[in-house]
């Protein structure tokens, strides 16, 4: 458990509430003398926690988006791709306590069970610590997600281009400057010029991703509200 608290960052005062995150119905089941309960009413809480920090960042963070597009927002960074590669990023499931036949099929690495655990841990460091221990452990990853997943509701290069195509003789290029990463979660670097000069960057978990932060930039360096 003290591995686990040195990645999240965080040292439990009561340990109980990371045992409980860590255990998993299935170890419950095959060990009922075992002190601590399985995850799942953490579970429960947790999804309330990450609900109510995720709608307050995005509410602050986004001042003029309807509604509608905060939810979908919302929902993208909090789905089950999302919340299970957060969980790998810090080898949740190498922690998790489970029953033999789940360890033996490979639950640990299941998206659903990480995301489960991903939200029981979030609940326990709340009950632990409050909600700014928690509102910062979440943040964490979703500060870093968020624009990400916002260029999916905006086409910034098509956006850009049309402004570029005033001037017939303005060339735009993207380049793919680097790549980071392990094959499961790479990271793509591009450059955009605008003719030979450097006008925007972009990091993004595909090329286009990139290419389309890179586009948010340079319109951002034009004055151009995003």
């Amino acid at each position: 458990m003290q591995n686990l608290e040195k990645k999240i960052e965080y040292t439990f005062k009561d340990k109980k509430y990371l045992k409980e995150a860590l255990t998993h119905s299935s170890y419950a089941n095959e060990n009922p003398a075992s002190s601590a309960p399985c995850n799942e009413r953490m579970e429960f809480l947790g999804d309330a926690v990450l609900s109510i920090i995720s709608a307050q960042y995005l509410y602050d963070k986004f001042p003029k988006m309807p509604e509608g597009k905060l939810t979908k927002l919302r929902s993208s960074l909090v789905c089950t791709q999302s919340l299970s590669a957060f969980a790998k990023e810090i080898d949740l499931g190498s922690y998790l306590k489970m029953g033999k036949g789940e360890t033996a099929s490979g639950g640990a690495q299941r998206p659903s069970v990480l995301e489960n655990a991903f939200e029981a841990l979030i609940a326990a460091i709340y009950l632990d610590g409050g909600m700014e221990e928690a509102k910062r452990f979440v943040l964490r990853f979703l500060s870093r997600e968020v624009d990400n997943h916002h260029v999916n509701f905006r086409d910034y290069k098509s956006q850009l281009q049309e402004i570029i195509q005033q001037n017939p003789d303005e060339v735009l290029t993207y380049t793919v400057t680097g790549t980071s990463g392990p094959d499961h979660d790479k990271r793509f670097e591009v450059e955009l010029k605008l003719n030979s000069n450097v006008i925007g960057h972009g990091v993004g978990t595909s090329k286009k991703n990139a290419e389309q932060l890179a586009a948010r930039e340079a319109l951002m360096l034009m004055g151009v509200e995003v």
